[in-house]
């Protein structure tokens, strides 16, 4: 098998993302994640330089790469021309293809965004569909959320929205065929067969815990675990 600095490189992002860094640290002091999380762009560029596979191991494997934002404020600041968050994106996009994502709290939500934004763009044509939030998953949104849903037509249309409507306007009905077509595109460019990997993994991953695991939907403990867990240690 190939090293994992060698399957990294194979990545246009992480290519591009690091040139040669020299440590000095501006990426850190500039990263908003670093100054509320346990996470140090300059330590883990500094890990993926070595080629040293049980070091990266650990990255692919731990909660660290998860925390970043992807704001490009590193992009912005290096003096070397470095790109820490297209080197995370790299990291992040292989733990998912190794199934190393499992090994950890963040990692392991990786499965929630695939079963609720990545399934809603083929569902509605939406990423975030208003109208298909649970509003008992999201209790910090308040009361108004469960309000708004049960006036959702009322509340919409009033702000100019089309809910279930063809035509023009936002939240506007997205026609079959072009979801038809997105379908397709993730199929060509590899997207699907990378919606599958994160089940075959996050499946067995459920089968480790010992929570029950369903093909499809939320309604399932796997699904409640991974979206609600928080150990608390995430934090600096």
């Amino acid at each position: 098998m190939q090293s994992y600095y060698d399957l990294l490189m194979q990545d246009v992002r992480f290519e591009e993302g690091l040139n040669a860094c020299m440590n000095c640290g501006v990426c850190t002091a500039i990263c908003p994640a670093a100054e509320f999380y346990h996470y140090d762009p300059r330590k883990l560029v500094d890990i993926v330089q070595t080629k040293d596979d049980d070091q990266i191991s650990v990255l692919l494997k731990g909660e660290e790469i998860w925390y970043c934002g992807e704001c490009m404020s590193c992009k912005l600041r290096c003096p070397r021309g470095n790109t820490p968050g297209l080197v995370v994106m790299a990291l992040r996009t292989l733990s998912q293809k190794l199934g190393f994502f499992t090994e950890s709290e963040k990692g392991r939500q990786q499965f929630a965004i695939k079963r609720t934004v990545g399934e809603n763009i083929f569902k509605y044509g939406y990423c975030v569909a208003t109208y298909a939030v649970n509003p008992e998953m999201h209790l910090e949104q308040g009361p108004i959320w469960k309000y708004i849903l049960e006036h959702t037509r009322d509340v919409f249309e009033r702000l100019g929205g089309k809910i279930d409507e063809m035509g023009t306007g936002p939240l506007r009905k997205i026609p079959e065929d072009a979801r038809e077509e997105l379908r397709k595109i993730f199929d060509v460019t590899g997207g699907t067969e990378f919606f599958e990997k994160i089940e075959e993994h996050s499946k067995r991953k459920a089968s480790e815990m010992g929570l029950q695991f369903n093909s499809h939907g939320v309604d399932n403990e796997y699904f409640v675990e991974v979206y609600t867990a928080n150990n608390n240690t995430h934090t600096a």
